[in-house]
């Protein structure tokens, strides 16, 4: 996820609580995506697209995040 921003999502993560519970959350919510997914008794469950949007919702977050940390940082 945005390796072109690999550095400053490591010190936002250090720096920046926020971003860093957003960024746990994101990484919480793709490995239960995964596990489900694998799963053949739940691989078709309306939850995982419910789950695929909250995540999608976080990297929004913490793009708009990394984008104003750069901004600031010039």
């Amino acid at each position: 996820m945005f390796p072109e921003y690999r550095d400053l999502i490591s010190r936002l993560k250090n720096e920046d609580a926020h971003f860093a519970r957003l960024f746990e959350e994101h990484n919480d919510l793709d490995h239960e995506i995964i596990r489900l997914e694998n799963d053949p008794v739940t691989s078709g469950l309306d939850k995982i697209d419910a789950l695929k949007r909250q995540k999608l919702q976080l990297k929004d977050q913490m793009y708009e995040i990394l984008k104003k940390a750069e901004s600031e940082s010039k």
